[in-house]
Formats: C-alpha cells, structure tokens, sequence
C-alpha cells in the first residue's frame, strides 16, 4: 500500500466515524479531512512545520484545500474533542498504566521560564516532561486517557480507571496504591503476576517506534493535549485496521 493509498482509506474510515457532523461555512476542510490530517500527524510525529511542508508538498491535492499551517494547528487544536469518537469500550479486564514523555534535557531544565514539562521519575529514570496514563483494554485498544506533568505520582491517575467501576477491572501495578482510599475497581498485581497486564508495555514501544512520541515538541498544554488525542484515536484505528499489535507496518 503506497502512502497516497494508505491517506486515502485512512479518510474514508474516519468518514464513517464522524458520521453527519457538519462543514463550517467558513473552513475549507471537511471535518473528516481535519481529523485526518491530525491522526496523520500523531503518526508521523516530529514537529508540525516539517509534518506541514510534508504534507502540502507531496500530498495537498488529496484535500480540499490546506489553509496556512497555523491556522491548520489552531482547527486541529478546537476540535480534538472528535477524537472521542474513536475511544474503545471497556472489557472484563483491562490494564492502566503511565508513559513518560520526556520534553526537556534534564540538563536544560533552569533555561526555560516557563517549562511545560516537570522534572520526575519515569521507569526509575529522571526526566523532565509529562506523563501520559492510557487505560486499554484486553484487545489493546485505548477506553481512556489523561496526561500531567511528571513529577506526579500515578496516584493522580486513579479516576480514570474508577470511572469504570462496575464495567470493568482494571489492573495495575503498586504505583497506584493510595493509602486511605479505596481500591474500587483496581486489581493491584503484585511482580511477576497476572501476565496480562503486560499487554500494555507491548503498547508504549509502539508509542515509541511507530509514533515516535518520546519526540514532541509542543510547548503549550493545549497543543500537547491535541496530539494525545489523535495518537489515542490513531492508535485504536490502526489497531482495528490489521487485527494485531503489529502496527510497524504503518510506521510512516
């Protein structure tokens, strides 16, 4: 599959996602061409003025028209909340766990005034970024998502399995735990238990490989958030597409 045809099938399933959600008078995308351009964007990664030239370059007659790249940033950003559509539905189990995205060169932390990202722990190393928690479930796909800075602890990230409660049990590992409070719909798994739960590392090194997200460059919340919610959306779409996590083939 060439990536013109790859482009091409990626739009007609989002089309029918987005089922009737209507054109602006003013824009000049379609809704379902501005989500495809960001999930394109989630997979590519790097930063949006090369994925923008990339894509007028080679691939503008496939739109209706691109507007000017930050206006293109800008309408990517508003509608994010599309992105919603394409979350998957809780399973008997599922499996939550964070992913650290490092922002900033631990050596340049004291260089910005106002740095996205915190320094923290992530998979007992220091970093300055954000965390991102994906909740999946046992199919891998993505039921829901949060992000903050890394020097929270995973705690922060409790909600988002309990809005489940009754749906589903989520495992997840002692990072979780929050004295005083109740477990509610978390399965703490001790080391070297419940194999299942490790389904979620096989997803993060795709984040890695295929997404490249240990590379971003936002450096507001806004952007930053946008682009979680169409790597989100990407990410449970392609796994529809092949069946499997095998998602390499995709790697643009």
């Amino acid at each position: 599959m060439t990536t013109e045809e790859f482009i091409i099938r990626l739009f007609c399933c989002v089309d029918d996602a987005m089922g009737n959600v209507s054109k602006h008078r003013q824009a000049k995308l379609y809704p379902s061409e501005v989500v495809t351009i960001g999930l394109l964007f989630a997979l590519k990664g790097g930063s949006f003025r090369s994925f923008y030239r990339w894509l007028r370059q080679d691939f503008a007659a496939l739109f209706a028209g691109l507007p000017e790249r930050t206006r293109l940033q800008r309408s990517l950003r508003e509608h994010q909340s599309w992105c919603q559509r394409f979350l998957a539905s809780p399973t008997l189990f599922t499996v939550i766990d964070s992913y650290g995205v490092e922002l900033l060169h631990p050596a340049r932390e004291a260089r910005s005034q106002q740095p996205l990202g915190k320094k923290g722990k992530s998979n007992r190393r220091w970093m300055v970024g954000v965390k991102l928690c994906w909740l999946v479930n046992n199919r891998g796909e993505v039921v829901a998502w949060d992000w903050d800075t890394a020097n929270v602890h995973d705690q922060r990230f409790r909600p988002l399995a309990h809005q489940f409660d009754g749906d589903t049990i989520t495992l997840c590992d002692r990072g979780f735990v929050k004295v005083g409070e109740a477990a509610k719909n978390l399965k703490v798994c001790a080391v070297k238990t419940w194999s299942e739960r490790m389904i979620i590392e096989t997803v993060f090194s795709l984040l890695t490989r295929v997404f490249h997200l240990k590379n971003l460059f936002h450096r507001t919340p806004q952007h930053l958030a946008a682009h979680f919610a169409y790597v989100a959306a990407t990410f449970n779409l392609l796994l529809n597409w092949s069946g499997s996590l095998h998602l390499a083939q995709f790697a643009l």
